[in-house]
C-alpha cells in the first residue's frame, strides 16, 4: 500500500464519519479491526466497532474540522489531527447529563492500515476538557 493509498483511506474514513455514514466508515476498516478509545474498553472486530458507531450516532452530533492526516512512506501507519465541534444530545452512563451542550475539542487519531483496510484506530481526546464544556 502506498502512502498517497492510506492518506486516501483515512480521508475517507473522516469523510463518511462527519457525513454520519456509520456504513461508510465500517467499508474502510478490515473484520479484524482492533479499535482503542481516550476512555472505555478495547473493541476487537467489525461488529464491536459497528456497535460504537451507533451509539455514537444516537449520543453525539460532531463534525471534524481542520483536519491534518500523515502517513509513513509506506502507508502502514497514519494519524490525523483536529477539532472536533460537537453535540451532546444523549447522556452516556457515568458521563454528564446531556442537555444538548456544545464543545470544541482537539483531538486525534492513530491508525495501522493492513491489505487496504484500517486494521487499528486510536482515538485521543482530553476528557477531562470536555467533561469542563458540557458542565459548565
Amino acid at each position: 500500500m502506498s502512502r498517497d493509498t492510506t492518506l486516501a483511506l483515512i480521508q475517507r474514513y473522516y469523510d463518511a464519519f462527519n457525513a454520519g455514514d456509520a456504513e461508510g466508515m465500517l467499508a474502510c476498516v478490515s473484520d479484524d479491526v482492533e479499535h482503542r478509545v481516550n476512555e472505555g474498553p478495547h473493541r476487537l472486530g467489525r461488529a464491536k466497532f459497528a456497535e460504537f458507531c451507533g451509539h455514537m450516532g444516537v449520543s453525539y452530533r460532531e463534525q471534524l474540522k481542520d483536519m491534518v492526516i500523515f502517513a509513513n512512506d509506506t502507508g502502514s501507519r497514519a494519524a490525523a489531527e483536529f477539532v472536533v465541534h460537537g453535540e451532546y444530545l444523549q447522556t452516556d452512563p457515568g458521563l454528564p447529563e446531556a442537555k444538548g451542550q456544545r464543545y470544541v475539542l482537539p483531538a486525534g487519531g492513530f491508525f495501522d492500515v493492513k491489505d487496504g483496510k484500517i486494521a487499528r484506530v486510536t482515538t485521543f481526546y482530553n476528557l477531562n476538557d470536555w467533561i469542563a464544556q458540557v458542565s459548565a
